[in-house]
């Protein structure tokens, strides 16, 4: 079998997350990652850094991915531009979208196709869109585009809820059609398969074509009470947070979406998002 041509996108960070359970019930594929325990504490500097290192991967387009030691640090700086300048960090939901973003690229296999940084008319913008536009192109299979909707909450029930109430209003026809328009000349013609990728964008092709194809990820991360009182990934820690899994999960399947659409549910329990979002802003303005 032939493989394609090399990709910037083949070049990726060391992976960080370890994925401690995935399930299928009632059409939802759930996942379970954890960032894991060092010298009995949360790894919360650790994931900070992790999220640091996808930054020009998230943030930069294809043709600005060529890194070399003459403009390494140009670039990063670049990519950490464009997340956001803002001192109102602690509001903010970059940091739940650079994991949903790297989940998915590490753990999944997919490539962004449209980086959501480019909705943006400033770098401080809150814009109401997909938080992850990804394609999923195997090379003989039916290709996927891959549409993430992050929340980073502390209370996890919440998320889900906020979650679900987003993607609501995301598979209603007018947003979809307004996104259509909107990505359709984002993706770039160096994508693998782009003559297939770009139709499902285009004005004349029905919605069904882009929901047929469209796996909706959804990325929760959450204070979790399994990883506040951890201090290793132990058997007490795995099951309590397999529960926080299936409970999540189980409200999204009572809302009805898994019936419509494809999801894949991703959970990352924290010890503490107040930590996670401060050490992730040092980070970036440090970068800047």
């Amino acid at each position: 079998m032939s493989r394609m041509p090399a990709s910037v996108y083949d070049n990726k960070p060391d992976r960080f997350l370890e994925k401690l359970h995935g399930s299928e019930i009632e059409l939802l594929h759930s996942n379970l990652l954890c960032v894991g325990f060092e010298l009995g504490t949360w790894r919360c500097k650790g994931f900070a850094f992790h999220l640091a290192e996808w930054l020009p991967d998230y943030a930069l387009p294809e043709e600005e991915l060529s890194v070399n030691h003459a403009n390494s640090l140009t670039k990063i700086r670049q990519a950490a531009v464009r997340v956001y300048t803002s001192p109102k960090y602690q509001r903010r939901g970059e940091t739940g979208e650079i994991a949903l973003h790297a989940i998915c690229r590490d753990f999944f296999g997919t490539i962004p196709i449209s980086p959501r940084v480019f909705y943006k008319s400033a770098s401080n913008d809150v814009v109401k869109a997909f938080d992850m536009v990804h394609a999923r192109l195997p090379e003989r299979d039916p290709i996927e585009i891959w549409l993430g909707e992050s929340k980073l909450y502390i209370d996890g029930t919440s998320a889900m809820a906020d979650a679900i109430s987003s993607i609501r209003g995301h598979i209603q026809a007018g947003f979809l059609t307004n996104e259509k328009l909107l990505l359709g000349p984002q993706i770039p013609r160096t994508t693998p398969r782009y003559e297939e990728v770009s139709a499902i964008f285009k004005a004349s092709t029905s919605l069904d074509e882009l929901l047929k194809s469209a796996v909706f990820a959804v990325g929760i991360l959450c204070e979790s009470a399994s990883a506040k009182k951890a201090k290793e990934r132990d058997a007490e820690y795995l099951a309590g947070a397999k529960a926080e899994l299936e409970f999540l999960g189980e409200v999204l399947v009572k809302s009805g979406l898994t019936n419509k659409i494809r999801i894949v549910f991703v959970y990352i329990p924290l010890a503490s998002k107040q930590d996670l979002v401060k050490y992730f802003d040092d980070r970036l303005k440090g970068l800047q």
